[in-house]
């Protein structure tokens, strides 16, 4: 009975993880090859094979999802990595004092409510009363600055409501948020470097930039590659900042419908659940073949340092 007892204490984390992780998932697998209606039961399922991912994968909207997640991922996710790694490294060569509350104040972001990111944003981002567009037009009086802008007070940018700004307004929403996570993951990869690597270098005559780009960024190379593995994962499953900040039912909210927005629209706007599964896992794998090209490219670029 005893050997017993460590089995019974675990049971309960496998229990819960077959339950709610392994049984939808396992099921969605299955769904995706059948046709079904929800609401006639599961007697009601017709298996149609690889319809559902031909169907899916052709869909012009898919194809489209597909198109603004890229687009979002590169203009959002990019810009991450090439502010956050200096940023970490000015603030771990420079900032003594208070490091710690600059760090959190840069992480504030990503741990607090989409929701009320959401609200802040869509106030800030608004044609009539948002401080965006009221700063713009007390721009537009300056001579030297009102000459190079764009615009004119009486037709400030609709950043939600015109398909012509709305990516880049989510794309930055997007980017504020995410850029304390990838700040903290690679400030903690430079706290352990060796800093007499450092101070030789300074020696040597090596400025900021050079200890920079030949010291840290070398080092910095499997950390640079779980940031960025993460990022496209998050790309790609991106859903909540475009479908909170963007009213679906406005025709702007196609030029920001991701492929999990489409996925989500599919299974329950119009009860294609078998045509969603299909999707989902056309999107992991994917994921998958992104992930792995990552690793690829960080592999051979290990292999020649």
């Amino acid at each position: 009975m005893k050997k017993l007892l460590p089995y019974a204490f675990i049971a309960p984390f496998f229990v819960l993880f077959a339950v709610f992780a392994l049984f939808p998932m396992l099921f969605s697998l299955w769904l995706s090859f059948h046709q079904w209606e929800p609401s006639e039961g599961l007697a009601a399922m017709r298996w149609v094979g690889l319809e559902n991912y031909a169907f899916g994968l052709t869909d012009p909207w898919f194809l489209q999802g597909l198109w603004n997640t890229a687009w979002l991922g590169l203009a959002a996710g990019l810009p991450q990595h090439l502010v956050a790694l200096p940023l970490a490294f000015f603030i771990h060569r420079r900032v003594r004092r208070g490091r710690d509350l600059v760090v959190g104040a840069y992480f504030v972001p990503y741990i607090s409510s989409s929701v009320a990111i959401a609200l802040i944003f869509a106030t800030l981002y608004s044609k009539d009363y948002g401080l965006i567009n009221a700063a713009l037009a007390e721009l537009t009086r300056v001579p030297l600055i009102g000459a190079w802008l764009p615009f004119d007070p009486a037709s400030l940018p609709d950043w939600l409501g015109d398909a012509a700004y709305t990516k880049p307004a989510v794309a930055f929403v997007v980017f504020w948020r995410y850029l304390g996570w990838n700040l903290v993951l690679y400030l903690t990869a430079m706290q352990t470097l060796d800093d007499e690597i450092f101070q030789a270098a300074k020696l040597d005559g090596a400025g900021a930039w050079r200890q920079f780009f030949s010291i840290a960024l070398p080092q910095l190379r499997p950390m640079v590659f779980l940031a960025v593995t993460l990022t496209l994962i998050g790309s790609l499953q991106l859903f909540e900042e475009p479908f909170i900040l963007v009213d679906t039912e406005k025709g702007v909210a196609r030029s920001v419908m991701t492929a999990a927005i489409f996925m989500y629209q599919t299974a329950f706007n119009d009860g294609d659940f078998g045509t969603a599964s299909a999707l989902a896992w056309a999107l992991f794998a994917l994921i998958a073949a992104l992930t792995w090209a990552n690793a690829r490219l960080f592999g051979k670029g290990g292999s020649h340092a």
